[in-house]
């Protein structure tokens, strides 16, 4: 009976533990919009990314990075990717919200948390973003890549415009003392997307 019990319990575990390393992974077939990564901090200035160019330059390189994974996994078809939001916003100024001018500073706080609410006028421009995507409900937003002298880190939400309420937050990281940028970046946006990936 023990050997019995200890059987089931190791069984119930492998769900539990893949749950954890995949925990939005329901998310990962549905219709997402993959916001731009809206601010780089420190990693513009560092010896490592500086050949890179500008923020904006890191912020598209990181945002291919997380395309590409995307791809990989077969995620990219049914997810609304930067360069659609910015086809949509071309189309609709006077409607649309620009895409690399959402207001994100709230979401940078640490406060900011998994089930935090958020405000004016974020809501508003995610709202309106999806508006004008058929079938959408959720908004993947990297709010801010940054390196630490150590490691590169990307923050992220998972926010739903509807109730204006934050499903996920979290951080992805690199090794540390990446031997280079890209490799960093296509560290952190490979685990970013192994969320999202049914185990």
């Amino acid at each position: 009976m023990l050997l019995a019990l200890a059987a089931c319990h190791r069984g119930s575990s492998k769900p539990a533990r893949e749950e954890l390393a995949h925990p939005l992974a329901t998310y990962g077939t549905q219709r997402v919009v993959l916001a731009p990564t809206a601010r780089i901090r420190g990693a513009d200035t560092s010896s490592l990314f500086r050949d890179m160019g500008s923020a904006r330059m890191i912020g598209m390189l990181v945002d291919g990075r997380i395309m590409a994974q995307l791809r990989d996994h077969g995620l990219d078809a049914r997810w609304i990717l930067p360069a659609e939001l910015q086809r949509a916003y071309e189309r609709n100024r006077t409607y649309a919200a620009d895409p690399y001018q959402l207001a994100v500073e709230p979401l940078r706080s640490a406060a900011f948390e998994t089930g935090s609410k958020f405000g004016e006028p974020l809501s508003s421009q995610l709202r309106t973003m999806i508006a004008l995507h058929e079938d959408v409900r959720y908004v993947l937003l990297p709010v801010e890549f940054r390196y630490d002298g150590a490691r590169a880190i990307l923050r992220a939400t998972l926010l739903d415009p509807r109730t204006a309420e934050a499903r996920w937050v979290g951080e992805v990281k690199s090794d540390p003392a990446p031997s280079t940028a890209a490799f960093a970046m296509t560290q952190v946006a490979s685990r970013l997307v192994d969320l999202f990936v049914a185990p």
